[in-house]
C-alpha cells in the first residue's frame, strides 16, 4: 500500500473522527488521537490490556505527524506511582505501513519477545514507538535521529497521559536502527519531554555509528555490501530516508532504472522480504548507481546532522552493548563512538560481549536490568 501524502493528513483524520494538526508542528505533542486494539502478531505474550495509540507527534523539519505506538502492561497491580516505562526503539523492520511494530509485531520474533518480556517480568510498562511514516501517512525519514527521538518521548507522554497506571518516570532501550534512535533519544529526552515527564536513561545495543564516514563513497562499482545478512535492504532504507529527510537531493538522480525500482520497492517493503529477493536477484549496491554520491556538496556535513549520532549533551546515564562478531553494523565504529563519548566525559557505560547482531540483545540483560534498576533508585 502506497504512503498516503502528508496533504491528506487532515481529511484523513477528519473523516476518521480525531482532531487536526496545525501546520508547521504539532498541536499538542503526545496528545491521543485514538486507542485501538492490537493485532495478535504485535502482542507482546504475558502482557495484560495491550493497546495501540495513535498519538501527536513530529517529522521531519518538526512537521506535524501522526504516530502510532504498542503499549504493554505487566499482570498485577501497578506500584504506587504507576508502572515505570521501558520505551522501547524497534530495530530496522521496513518502510511500509504494513511493517509497523504495531501492526506486524517484530521481524525477529523469538529476540524481541524474549527480550520484552523480560522487561515486562521486571515490572515495567513497555511503550513501543513504531517511528513517524510506518503504518501512519507519510514517509518515515529512516535513521533521522531527532525525528526518532521526538517520536519515542511523544510516544512516553501519550501514555502517561491516557494511563492512569503508567508512570511518568520512564527509560529508552533499543536495538540496531532503535539502538541509534535511544542514544539519540538520550541526548534530546529531557528537552523534548519538558517537566511532564522524568527521564532517567538509556540502554542501546547494536548501535549504528558514525555512518555518515560510509555512505558518501556510495557510487557505480561499490562492490558487493559485507553488513550482515540485511546489507542491501539497510542501504536502500538509508537512501529512501535520506530522500525523506532531504528531497532536494534528488536522490533519484543518483540511480539507474534499475536502482529507482529497488528504491521504490523498498519503501513498501518489509525487512525480511526485501532482503531475501535483493539475495535471490543478485543484487550488487554499486550496480543500481549512474554516478557517485559524494557528488552531494557537503554529504558528509549533511548526513551528520541528520543520521550521526550525538557525541555530548547527555544528561543521563548511556548504557551501550556492543557484540564483537556483530556485522549487520560496523563494530569498530560503535567502539569508537563509546571511546569517544567516554572521552567527552559523558555518562556512558559500554559493554561487549562475544556476539553477533542478535543474540547481543538479550545476552545483555544481566548487566542491563541492574543497569536500568539503578536508574530508578
Amino acid at each position: 500500500m502506497r504512503k498516503l501524502c502528508v496533504a491528506a493528513l487532515t481529511a484523513l483524520l477528519a473523516a476518521a473522527g480525531m482532531s487536526s494538526l496545525a501546520t508547521g508542528a504539532a498541536a499538542d505533542a503526545g496528545a491521543v488521537e485514538s486507542v485501538q486494539p492490537l493485532p495478535a502478531r504485535a502482542t507482546l505474550p504475558g502482557s495484560v490490556h495491550s493497546e495501540r495509540l495513535l498519538y501527536e507527534s513530529s517529522t521531519v523539519g518538526d512537521e506535524p505527524a501522526v504516530a502510532g505506538a504498542a503499549v504493554y502492561f505487566p499482570p498485577g497491580s501497578p506500584p504506587p506511582g504507576g508502572w515505570p516505562v521501558v520505551a522501547w526503539a524497534h530495530g530496522t523492520i521496513g518502510l511500509g505501513d504494513s511493517c509497523a511494530y504495531s501492526v506486524n509485531g517484530p521481524s525477529a520474533v523469538d529476540r524481541d519477545w524474549a527480550y520484552l518480556g523480560t522487561w515486562l517480568r521486571q515490572g515495567y510498562a513497555v511503550v513501543a514507538a513504531d517511528y513517524a511514516g510506518l503504518g501512519t501517512p507519510g514517509e518515515h525519514p529512516y535513521l533521522n535521529g531527532r525525528v526518532e527521538a521526538h517520536n519515542v518521548v511523544d510516544a512516553v507522554r501519550a501514555a502517561s497521559r491516557q494511563y492512569s497506571s503508567i508512570s511518568n518516570k520512564w527509560v529508552v532501550v533499543g536495538q540496531s536502527q532503535g539502538g541509534g534512535a535511544a542514544v539519540a533519544t538520550a541526548r534530546y529526552a529531557t528537552e523534548f519531554g519538558g517537566p511532564e515527564l522524568d527521564y532517567r536513561g538509556a540502554v542501546g545495543t547494536g548501535v549504528p555509528a558514525y555512518i555518515e564516514d560510509v555512505i558518501p563513497a556510495l557510487g557505480p562499482g561499490v562492490p558487493p555490501v559485507a553488513i550482515g545478512a540485511h546489507g542491501n535492504a539497510y542501504l536502500l532504507y538509508l537512501l529512501n530516508g535520506l530522500r525523506t529527510s532531504h528531497p532536494e537531493l534528488n536522490i533519484e538522480s543518483f540511480l539507474d532504472d534499475s536502482g529507482r525500482m529497488w528504491l521504490e520497492r523498498a519503501r513498501t517493503e518489509c525487512l525480511g522480504p526485501l532482503s531475501d529477493e535483493l539475495a535471490a536477484q543478485h543484487v550488487v549496491i554499486g550496480d543500481l548507481f549512474a554516478r557517485p554520491l559524494a557528488q552531494i556538496p557537503n554529504l558528509h556535513g549533511l548526513l551528520a546532522d541528520t543520521i550521526g549520532l550525538p557525541e555530548t549533551g547527555y544528561d543521563r546515564p548511556l548504557f551501550l552493548g556492543q557484540g564483537l562478531r556483530d556485522t549487520d553494523v560496523l563494530t569498530p565504529q560503535t567502539l569508537r563512538f563509546a571511546g569517544v563519548l567516554a572521552a567527552n566525559r559523558q555518562p556512558v557505560t559500554l559493554k561487549t560481549y562475544p556476539t553477533d547482531h542478535d543474540d547481543t540483545v538479550n545476552t545483555s540483560l544481566p548487566d542491563s536490568i541492574p543497569f536500568v534498576r539503578n536508574l530508578f533508585g
